[in-house]
């Protein structure tokens, strides 16, 4: 699945309606931990490239099927491709910055995270794995609510 991003802040918002309705399509409840938690990446990693890039990008989601015993331990990958290949570049957020401190939120919440070139630009990802054990440990909440302390990344 994915949705294409033309380079508008007003899409971040359109980009976290869509998962959200994918995520329904899967099963996967709007008040689950996994839900509110990818919706804050995909509003993160959309932002970063809206914002940074200023060229449009394409959002897609790989999402566990419907059956029960096959979607309780699998893995949500959200990914974001823009057409910049400039690597994400290190940036110190200070206590009073209104930014800078999105990629310290994707680094705290998903399971693993990463990035790599491609031929049109470059590609960020991350993912999220969806097992009882996880979202009743609140890793992630804990993780987004010391996430100040971090060091921020922008993606430019």
């Amino acid at each position: 699945m994915q949705l294409e991003i033309r380079p508008d802040p007003a899409e971040v918002g359109r980009a976290r309606r869509w998962a959200r309705s994918r995520l329904a399509g899967a099963g996967i409840r709007d008040d689950e931990p996994l839900a509110e938690t990818l919706v804050l990446l995909v509003s993160e990693l959309v932002t970063n490239a809206v914002v940074h890039t200023g060229r449009p990008a394409v959002l897609r989601l790989c999402l566990p099927g419907k059956k029960p015993e096959a979607a309780e331990d699998a893995t949500v990958r959200l990914e974001v491709a823009d057409a910049s290949g400039r690597a994400p570049v290190f940036r110190c957020a200070d206590g009073d910055a209104t930014g800078g401190r999105g990629l310290a939120l994707v680094d705290g919440l998903a399971d693993r995270w990463g990035w790599s070139r491609d031929e049109t630009g470059k590609r960020i990802w991350c993912e999220l794995d969806r097992c009882a054990k996880n979202e009743e440990s609140g890793a992630g909440r804990a993780a987004a609510a010391e996430f100040e302390g971090l060091t921020a990344y922008e993606v430019v």
